[in-house]
C-alpha cells in the first residue's frame, strides 16, 4: 500500500533548504526536509549578512506564478529590452536553477512573456527574477513556477539577441554572481554565496 504524500498549503510561506533535498521512501513517496521562511534563515545567520555572504535584494519584486517559495543555484543574464537570450536559457533543462535577468530596469517594455514562461515550467527550472517587466500575467500566474519582475508592461521586447551570459550583474541594491543561491519566499528574496544548511 503506498502512502500519500503531505501536501502544505498553497499560501506557505516556508521554502525547502539544502536544494530542494528530498528523501525517498521505499514506497517511492517523498518526504519534504528542512522547511524554513527566509526571514528565519536571517535571524540564524547574522554573521553570514555581516560579511556579505548572505544578501536581501531590496523589496521592489512584484510575486507571479503559482510558487511564491522557491530555491536553487543561479544563471545570470543582462540585456536590455531583448528577450531573445531569455528564451534560449528557458529552452534548456533547468535542474532546478533560477534565472536572475538583469533587464536594466527597462519600464518601456516587457522581456519576459507567458510562453516562455510555460516553457520553463516544463524545463524544470525552479524559478525566474527579472530587473524589468513581464507581460502574459494570466497566463503566467496559471504556471507552476516563481516569477518576480518589477511590474507588468503590455509592449513586447527587441529580438536582436544582444545580451550577456553568465556575467555579475548589480539588482535591488545587490550584485550577484553566477552559481550563487536565490531563496524566495513572500517575505523577500535572499542572495547566498553558497548553498543554505539551515
Amino acid at each position: 500500500m503506498k502512502r500519500k504524500e503531505k501536501s502544505q498549503p498553497k499560501n506557505d510561506t516556508r521554502f525547502i533548504s539544502d536544494s530542494l533535498q528530498l528523501e525517498s521512501s521505499p514506497e517511492g513517496t517523498w518526504n519534504r526536509m528542512a522547511l524554513v521562511t527566509t526571514a528565519e534563515v536571517c535571524d540564524a545567520n547574522p554573521q553570514l549578512i555581516v560579511s556579505g555572504e548572505l544578501r536581501a535584494l531590496q523589496p521592489v519584486f512584484q510575486i507571479y506564478g503559482r510558487r511564491p517559495v522557491f530555491s536553487g543555484p543561479i544563471v545570470t543574464l543582462k540585456v536590455f529590452e531583448d528577450n531573445v537570450l531569455i528564451r534560449e536559457f528557458l529552452e534548456e533543462k533547468g535542474n532546478g536553477r533560477v534565472l536572475v535577468v538583469d533587464g536594466g530596469g527597462s519600464m518601456r517594455c516587457a522581456i519576459l512573456g507567458g510562453n516562455p514562461v510555460v516553457q520553463a515550467q516544463n524545463n524544470g527550472w525552479a524559478g525566474i527574477v527579472v530587473n524589468g517587466c513581464i507581460r502574459d500575467v494570466d497566463e503566467i500566474n496559471g504556471c507552476d513556477i516563481g516569477v518576480r519582475a518589477l511590474n507588468s508592461h503590455p509592449m513586447k521586447a527587441n529580438k536582436k539577441g544582444i545580451g550577456e551570459k553568465h556575467v555579475p550583474i548589480a539588482i535591488a541594491g545587490t550584485r550577484i554572481s553566477d552559481g550563487e543561491w536565490l531563496y524566495a519566499d513572500t517575505d523577500g528574496i535572499l542572495i547566498s554565496r553558497t548553498e543554505l544548511s539551515v
